[in-house]
């Protein structure tokens, strides 16, 4: 069956409606630390950003804002996008009351042409993005068409060798290149694994290469490829932070990659 077959687009975005409410309340997110100026955003990611202040950015699948908000204190002019009408109604909030340089689009991604016409100096995205979308090709290709000449895409994801495992990491249970669509019933969520919701997700494991290329592929030039034994949230099963916001699966310790993180130019 073919993903157009499929409906992800609403069964994923009735995931998130669904979670939204759940991950807002939650220690994971944090909401009040962020409200009294915590970042959102974690070291790898503000070691590839640099100086960003008074760079325009999009961000893609934002979820409810935070990252994007956490940009915009940074002193850069940023616009989210998420397929979620919930997340997106909560990030409009949370820009209002940060008084943040923010603003917010509900839709999917590869819709985006229809709502924003507009080249950017930056395109961001990070952590349980690409999995959601079925093309990266077409995902490639929409990053480069947003972007300035030698605009700079940065992506922190992770790593494709994570989503090869059972939920508990015991043995390989996915194909690590792109198969089937992985249609799955989740209880809970990471950002709340004891939490009273189920839902349906619908979703694709892609390798490195296909990332890689398909960032190439749309005329973009990989300037970094960096990858981490870690993980810096604790979204896992059988995980042990071994140093502050930092995360691995106990019994594989630093024997595996948990993230990846690339830097690419627009040529």
């Amino acid at each position: 069956m073919s993903y157009e077959e499929l409906d992800y687009i609403n069964i994923n975005r009735q995931s998130w409606n669904n979670k939204t409410a759940v991950h807002f309340d939650s220690e994971f997110y944090d909401v009040a630390g962020f409200l009294k100026g915590n970042t959102s955003l974690n070291e790898i990611e503000l070691g590839i950003l640099g100086d960003i202040k008074g760079k325009r950015i999009l961000h893609l699948q934002c979820h409810f804002g935070q990252d994007s908000i956490s940009l915009a204190r940074l002193g850069a002019s940023v616009v989210g996008v998420d397929l979620s009408d919930q997340a997106i109604d909560k990030a409009k909030e949370l820009a209002i009351q940060t008084n943040t340089d923010a603003s917010f689009i509900c839709c999917n991604i590869y819709e985006l042409p229809k709502y924003l016409d507009e080249k950017f100096d930056m395109v961001f995205t990070s952590y349980g993005t690409i999995g959601w979308l079925p093309d990266l090709n077409q995902w490639a290709n929409l990053i480069a068409s947003y972007l300035k000449p030698a605009g700079k895409f940065v992506f922190v994801e992770f790593h494709p060798i994570v989503w090869m495992f059972d939920d508990y990491f015991k043995q390989i249970a996915y194909n690590y290149f792109k198969d089937e669509a992985i249609v799955e019933i989740e209880d809970g969520t990471y950002a709340a694994k004891d939490s009273e919701i189920t839902q349906k997700n619908i979703t694709w494991n892609h390798s490195t290469s296909e990332v890689l290329n398909s960032l190439i592929g749309n005329g973009m030039e990989i300037n970094s490829f960096d990858e981490f034994d870690y993980s810096p949230y604790d979204c896992f099963n059988e995980t042990i932070e071994f140093e502050p916001k930092k995360y691995r699966i106990k019994h594989l310790g630093n024997k595996i990659p948990m993230v990846f993180a690339v830097v690419a130019t627009r040529k």
